[in-house]
């Protein structure tokens, strides 16, 4: 069994703020061995992304670094990263020594119901796969979750587990969305899934973004555990070794027939 810390807190437009709220989270994740965090942790969304976005070498990612070796666990969370007119929104990964083992740049970009992302955000291009706490983590960031193909992406390079992490938006049926997208790309790629959003957060920001409802769903789409909209950290297992009976059970994987690339 692996231990997964879900770790849905609200998001201050302060990241010093936010760095605190990762502490404490971490503190009351004892017994994980990797805790994810929600898209843009560093700081909420809004035109200030990019005059705090920062380096994976500045001062928020080394604090996620240095509270990682602290609680000695892993740590997946979004951050903003400077580019060349606009940031990009990154995912980071860091493990239990505080080493960042890799970075996905959100390729997907939320550009419907309103938004428009792609005005301060530039687009990644990779998919991205990393090890963590012994498990190779294949690395979703919100907007993504509407795109099939960048999971089956990650099925091809060779991910036992998917981390989605998001700042969802609300509105009519949104929180149903989100659901329903979670559970569709666990249950269509016989993948466990693990996705964490912000909790709402009216307190600091009137932007709607943050639904809560950060979940665990099994490889046949059952969720496990959903943590509502109130802030909060759980602890939930998560069975590796189940995953080949979940497949040999629904062995949809294997059903492929499009022709198209692995490679």
């Amino acid at each position: 069994m692996t231990r997964i810390a879900l770790c849905q807190i609200p998001v201050s437009p302060d990241p010093a703020a936010n760095l605190t709220r990762v502490r404490e989270a971490l503190a009351g994740a004892e017994g994980a061995d990797l805790a994810i965090f929600p898209e843009a942790t560093l700081t909420r969304y809004g035109r200030r992304i990019s005059e705090l976005a920062e380096p994976l070498d500045g001062p928020f990612v080394s604090g996620l670094a240095e509270a990682a070796r602290e609680h000695g666990l892993a740590v997946i969370a979004g951050t903003f990263e400077p580019g060349a007119g606009r940031v990009h929104n990154t995912a980071v990964a860091i493990d239990r020594d505080g080493e960042i083992k890799g970075a996905y740049r959100k390729i997907h970009l939320f550009d419907s119901f309103g938004a428009k992302e792609s005005e301060l955000v530039a687009p990644g291009a990779e998919p991205t796969v990393v090890e963590l706490a012994g498990i190779r983590v294949g690395l979703v960031t919100c907007y993504d979750i509407r795109f099939p193909e960048l999971t089956r992406a990650l099925v091809d390079r060779g991910a036992e587990m998917f981390a989605v992490i998001a700042a969802w938006g609300s509105g009519p049926l949104k929180e149903d969305h989100w659901v329903t997208l979670v559970r569709a790309r666990a249950l269509e790629n016989t993948m466990w899934t693990a996705a964490v959003g912000q909790a709402p957060n009216p307190a600091e920001a009137k932007d709607g973004y943050g639904v809560g409802h950060s979940m665990l769903v099994d490889p046949l789409g059952v969720v496990r555990a959903d943590l509502g909209a109130s802030p909060g950290v759980q602890v939930v297992h998560l069975d590796l070794e189940a995953t080949a009976s979940y497949r040999a059970t629904l062995p949809c994987l294997e059903h492929r027939v499009l022709g198209i690339s692995r490679s």
